[in-house]
């Protein structure tokens, strides 16, 4: 892999390069995203068949659409994107992910096209998309502005952009660090940094100097009781997704 100007850090690579063979576990080191991933979807379907006018009542709505899912993990994301229809690209720079997503592709019946590679890398190579997906990825690079700005650069004119992370204030640091990582042990210790997290309006102004249109932004909210996550348009306290576009 040849490597150009990158936003990769080495130390958040390897924790990931860490966890990788328990990616499709729902009650190992990734619980988290497992119990989030169906709200994460109900987002990310709605955004797009709104963008493109599709209607997922049909069985392959977003056929025609290439989508790239960065930092795509173990394939969460990627394999319902593929099953709706997608030509799918999934890359991540923590090279022991891709064999992982690999493998239970195939053993799910789906193509998709699994890469070790950076969003730079493929914004030099010219790759473009309908779509990229960019979930739980920015908090942990080097250059947030340098990462969206390539995330830009792969969508095509007119392209949806998909971003979500973690809000940087005190209820965060006790949610997503304390609570998930200390007393629910839900992820190791260490996994996030809280001075990378980023606010919404900081993300916000960051897609803006990157070249993007931000035009939506929905909080992911987790109920103790009910032991779920749902959307709320007003709590964008802790874990927060946003929609963008580009007008190039």
């Amino acid at each position: 892999m040849q490597t150009h100007q990158t936003t990769v850090d080495p130390s958040e690579i390897a924790k990931f390069e860490a966890m990788a063979a328990e990616w499709w576990d729902p009650n190992g080191k990734f619980k988290p995203l497992h119990m989030l991933n169906p709200c994460r979807l109900d987002y990310i379907t709605s955004q797009i068949a709104a963008e493109f006018d599709r209607d997922l009542k049909t069985a392959m709505p977003f056929a025609g659409l290439r989508i790239l899912d960065i930092g795509c993990g173990g394939g969460l994301l990627a394999e319902p994107m593929a099953r709706l229809g997608a030509e799918v690209v999934g890359a991540d720079a923590a090279e022991r992910n891709i064999p992982v997503a690999q493998v239970h592709a195939e053993q799910s019946g789906l193509t998709i096209d699994y890469r070790h590679t950076t969003a730079e890398d493929m914004a030099a190579a010219g790759e473009q998309f309908d779509v990229v997906l960019n979930m739980e990825v920015v908090e942990h690079v080097a250059d947030p502005l340098g990462y969206l700005t390539a995330c830009r650069q792969l969508l095509m004119p007119g392209g949806l952009h998909i971003c979500s992370t973690i809000n940087r204030n005190p209820k965060s640091y006790m949610m997503a660090i304390i609570g998930a990582e200390h007393v629910m042990r839900w992820l190791p210790k260490g996994t996030h940094e809280w001075n990378k997290f980023i606010t919404p309006d900081e993300l916000f102004d960051l897609m803006r100097n990157a070249g993007l249109n931000p035009v939506d932004r929905q909080g992911f909210v987790f109920n103790p009781l009910t032991w779920a996550w749902k959307l709320s348009d007003r709590d964008l306290s802790v874990n927060y997704v946003t929609a963008s576009l580009n007008p190039a």
